[in-house]
């Protein structure tokens, strides 16, 4: 189980077990967990054609120590608390979660507030890509928006 200083980040090729990721983090100090998870829809706000499925590349170096700066940061803000960040490489299906964030803390409200700061600052500053795959086999690369960080 990770300690304070020492917070879940992975790359991961396989499912995400969200289960396992709270079990990890979760702890007689903390009074809340709360977790996001982000799936593969069946539409794109960018392209009406049906979504099949998701691709997913990563610069694992760079975005192991993004999303490890990520975490202090968030630790920083909004802490004391534990924090999982895992994003999934390769192919993912529809319905299947690409990326969790888990944020155990003491009381709701910095639990809240920590997971969606995680996970905007993840999608706007962490080296992985998105490919979308369409139903009728095109495919095309699909550009992160910086959400407005808070």
């Amino acid at each position: 189980m990770p300690g304070h200083d020492q917070p879940l980040i992975a790359l991961r090729a396989e499912p995400l077990d969200v289960e396992a990721l709270a079990a990890q983090i979760a702890g007689p100090a903390h009074g809340a967990v709360v977790t996001f998870l982000g799936t593969t829809r069946a539409t794109s706000p960018d392209d009406p054609r049906p979504v099949a499925a998701l691709e997913y590349e990563a610069y694992a170096d760079l975005a192991l120590r993004e999303m490890e700066t990520i975490a202090a940061e968030t630790r920083a803000r909004f802490g004391p608390l534990e924090i999982a960040l895992v994003h999934r490489t390769g192919r993912v299906g529809l319905g299947e979660p690409s990326v969790a964030v888990v944020v155990a803390a003491p009381h709701r409200a910095a639990a809240f507030d920590a997971c969606r700061y995680a996970i905007d600052a993840l999608k706007s500053r962490v080296a992985v890509w998105k490919r979308e795959i369409y139903a009728d086999g095109g495919a095309a690369w699909v550009a992160n928006t910086p959400p407005e960080l808070h």
